[in-house]
């Protein structure tokens, strides 16, 4: 394809895998000779910054204040009008918007930009706050928003069948306006390097090297069930398993999530670390990723624990399904049944072999789907196609 103009519009670059996507596709893009440029809004508060990884990989990234998550008619007002002048000013080939807020403003900035309307306008859906985010009155305005906006895009990108499929079911599109693009993100090869930050991470944090280490890493919110984290280890303690909880990151829950582990009794086995750069290590300090949550898109933390050969015990949630396969990567459970994600753990905590075997089922199979590079060619082809109408 020769070289395209393209603009990727996110609300933030908050922890998290929809601005670690966007940045590792525009890369990838420009690497191929594209001219790219990432428009992204401010954080809210407490949210920590990936800014730094746009930094590393040599993305030209546009900041945006008065995009923003949080709903205000005056600063979203005031975004769809810097977004429009973007589009007038930088003449796009494709602008493709990325979460619900960049979402709603850069199509509508499109639509009122006149003949500076870029050829073509992508969405991609990196999961949805249709479900289990708010009360059910906002929930059913943000479905026909959504409804509405669908049907100014030229095509509708889901990161997993998963996340499709309910977007079909909530009536915001039919099937066939959506394209499922999985993730994709450089996966690196277990290393020595890793072996050392296992060692160095577990000395530091006071925990012997053959402790059974559960490891989670995410934003303390509602949707991913923290609360279950103390849960499930009780039941693993219960079980007569040596195991510590690592808990890798902040948000408006951390307390809560201290407060319980308190009162069950489990505080001197978590470490409650926050916010850390450089989450490769971590993954190796790690000996199973656990995942509470009610929903998800495409869990990025588990294909980067299946990368690192670390298997993944979590809830039956959205699109985990679509990263851990049952049984051969890790293993899943209905969501807030902590006994059971407790009994799954036990028995990985005893048996070694059975970990080394997922892992590496894991990293194999991730290291095949979810590569940059196949990403970015589906990314291309879906550019060819709405281009070439």
């Amino acid at each position: 394809m020769s070289s395209l103009r393209i603009v990727h519009a996110i609300a933030r670059l908050n922890v998290g895998g929809a601005a670690l996507h966007v940045l590792q596709l525009a890369r990838e893009q420009q690497r191929r000779g594209h001219e790219v440029l990432v428009v992204a809004g401010t954080l809210a508060a407490g949210e920590e910054s990936m800014a730094y990884v746009a930094d590393e990989l040599g993305v030209n990234v546009h900041q945006l204040s008065a995009l923003q998550r949080e709903l205000s008619p005056r600063a979203d007002l005031a975004a769809i009008r810097d977004l429009r002048t973007i589009l007038r000013g930088h003449r796009p080939d494709v602008l493709q918007t990325h979460t619900s807020k960049a979402g709603a403003t850069g199509r509508i900035a499109a639509l009122l930009s006149g003949r500076a309307r870029p050829r073509a306008v992508v969405h991609t859906y990196h999961g949805h706050v249709l479900r289990g985010y708010f009360d059910r009155r906002r929930e059913l305005v943000f479905r026909i928003i959504e409804r509405v906006l669908a049907r100014s895009a030229d095509a509708l990108v889901a990161v997993s069948d998963e996340v499709r499929n309910d977007l079909v079911a909530f009536g915001v599109a039919s099937r066939d306006r959506f394209v499922v693009v999985p993730y994709g993100f450089e996966l690196p090869a277990w290393s020595e390097a890793d072996e050392q930050a296992r060692l160095r991470i577990r000395r530091d944090l006071g925990i012997a090297p053959d402790t059974f280490v559960v490891g989670w890493v995410g934003r303390f919110t509602p949707i991913k069930r923290p609360l279950d984290l103390p849960r499930t280890l009780r039941a693993l303690v219960d079980d007569r398993v040596d195991a510590m909880l690592v808990l890798v990151g902040d948000g408006d829950e951390r307390l809560r999530a201290e407060a319980l582990a308190r009162e069950l009794g489990v505080w001197e086995r978590c470490r409650f670390v926050g916010f850390q750069q450089g989450i490769r290590r971590w993954y190796a300090a790690f000996d199973v990723l656990l995942l509470t949550s009610e929903n998800e898109g495409a869990p990025v933390v588990a294909i980067e624990s299946l990368a690192a050969e670390r298997p993944v015990v979590a809830t039956r949630a959205g699109g985990t399904a679509a990263v851990v396969a049952d049984g051969l990567s890790g293993y899943l459970e209905p969501v807030g049944d902590t006994g059971a994600l407790g009994a799954r753990l036990a028995l990985l905590a005893r048996d070694p072999e059975l970990r080394r075997a997922l892992g590496r089922h894991g990293a194999e199979d991730v290291r095949g789907r979810f590569a940059t590079e196949r990403m970015a060619d589906e990314i291309d082809s879906l550019y060819r196609s709405l281009l070439a109408r």
